[in-house]
């Protein structure tokens, strides 16, 4: 007589079970963790302007420009803005030579960010989309969005 122990049925199922489970949790940490975010930088040359494959935008010479998919918080040396209302709040941040500004666009619709001066170009920045620009060298930018020229913002780099 071949009788087979029901704890062993058990066992194995209960084996094959945790392993099937350890492996979706690994799969699922593995998905969350590519959707947490992702940062494309592009530095400009130092002889002459060019324009960025991700968003399109002409650098001055030298500057840099991260597109970053997903923010999550605020992260050290840098600044959070905010379009929100047809408004820039804050509408003046101050920060050091290196540090990140990221504006998140809070309104439903398109604005686009220039310095007055050339120093960066968000390009067209659709409702909820965001734009970081790192600040390499000290001095006061004044920026505007072209879209809605009654918004107005200065970063001051130290």
């Amino acid at each position: 007589m071949n009788i087979r122990k029901p704890s062993s049925r058990i066992a194995s199922r209960t084996g094959i079970l945790t392993v099937l489970a350890l492996m979706s949790l690994m799969l699922l940490t593995v998905f969350i963790a590519a959707g947490c975010g992702g940062t494309t930088t592009t530095t400009a040359p130092t002889s002459g302007p060019t324009t960025t494959a991700a968003t399109g935008t002409t650098l001055a010479p030298g500057t840099t420009v991260s597109t970053t998919a997903t923010t999550a918080g605020g992260g050290a040396g840098g600044a959070q803005v905010s379009l929100a209302n047809v408004a820039i709040s804050p509408t003046s941040v101050t920060i050091k030579v290196g540090d990140t500004v990221t504006w998140t666009n809070n309104d439903a619709f398109a604005h686009h960010l220039v310095g007055d001066n050339g120093e960066f170009d968000s390009g067209n920045m659709d409702g909820g989309a965001t734009f970081s620009f790192t600040f390499k060298t000290a001095g006061t930018i004044a920026y505007h969005c072209s879209i809605h020229p009654e918004m107005k913002g200065t970063i001051v780099v130290q």
